[in-house]
């Protein structure tokens, strides 16, 4: 039986030889040895060496050249590409924060429920003549 990779799995399987990346980013294969070298893209290595690219790299590439056509120098590529990792891993937690106090609240409420007896139900009603028999019971 075959495996049919996830989403995930196929965004980071790394199937692109550099000139077939450097195609798709729009840009030289030097420049994506330059981006390489200064830590902007890490690409898989075969056996032999060889770089290959992954969709998310190329998607990274893309970024790249976007960001450097803005006027961005490529330390400032550098810096934008960290702060938007740290935004989405801050992301990722809050979300994960925010249902774990969700979840807390509802557990709590249905801890509540369990507890609490409806003012009907505690009250025993008490009629007035079993009262006047109990207090003339003490005289």
């Amino acid at each position: 039986m075959r495996h049919e990779p996830t989403a995930p799995e196929t965004a980071t399987r790394a199937v692109y030889v550099i000139s077939v990346a450097a195609e798709l980013a729009g840009v030289h294969p030097q420049t994506l040895r330059v981006y390489e070298r200064r830590g902007l893209v890490d690409p898989s290595r075969t056996d032999g060496g060889n770089r290959r690219y992954s969709p998310r790299d190329i998607e990274q590439l893309r970024r790249i050249q976007d960001l450097t056509t803005a006027g961005l120098n490529l330390e400032g590529v550098r810096r934008v590409l960290e702060l938007e990792a740290e935004v989405a891993q801050l992301r990722a937690e809050v979300e994960r924060v925010r249902t774990e106090a969700r979840d807390a609240v509802e557990h709590a409420h249905r801890q509540y429920r369990r507890a609490l007896v409806p003012v009907r139900q505690a009250v025993v009603p008490v009629r007035s003549s079993a009262r006047t028999n109990r207090s003339n019971r003490r005289r």
